[in-house]
């Protein structure tokens, strides 16, 4: 008889399930400790790789977000100028630096040619604070009217009763100059 003691009936059948003791359980320990190890350095190195990618993309956002708020904040100053150029009381001002008055009474045209209303002539009681074309081609003192005038140094007439157009306002002799200009 071997040293061992036989075993028997359901002990027996355990003892098949464990393995021998000696260092075969030694053997292959080695390859999963090392496999476990290799796993756990892939995965550190790779949360390395993913936060550094995730903290470019972070700057790259936060750059992207600086720019588009100075292109926003350009665009609403470019907005706020169109607007002062566009408003009505702008408008007028630079109309009546080009030498431009207000118009009369409209007359519309009907589809079968007759005219609806009477129209009018623009008032003239309005002076434009622009030179002559002749003043702007005459050679400086050779022209019969001497020397260059502005067209608006003569007083505006009295506004009559039956005037439709509003009263000019009042000038300075000198342009006033247009925004951004």
């Amino acid at each position: 008889m071997s040293g061992k003691p036989e075993l028997k009936g359901r002990a027996a059948r355990l003892a098949r399930l464990l393995p021998p003791a000696g260092g075969r359980g030694q053997a292959a320990r080695a390859p999963f400790v090392l496999l476990v190890v290799l796993l756990l350095g892939g995965g550190l190195i790779g949360l390395l790789v993913l936060n550094s990618a995730l903290s470019e993309g972070s700057f790259q956002l936060d750059d992207l977000k600086e720019e588009t708020k100075s292109l926003t904040d350009e665009e609403q100053a470019l907005q706020r100028d169109i607007d002062a150029y566009s408003a009505p009381r702008a408008l007028q001002r630079r109309a009546r630096e080009l030498g431009m008055v207000p118009g009369g009474d409209p007359a519309f045209l009907a589809p079968d040619g007759t005219v609806k209303g009477s129209p009018s002539a623009a008032p003239t009681g309005t002076t434009p604070l622009v030179l002559a074309p002749e003043a702007l081609t005459a050679p400086p003192g050779g022209a019969a009217t001497g020397s260059p005038t502005p067209v608006g140094t003569q007083p505006p007439p009295a506004p009559s009763a039956t005037s439709t157009a509003a009263p000019a306002p009042t000038r300075s002799p000198t342009p006033t100059p247009t925004p951004g200009r």
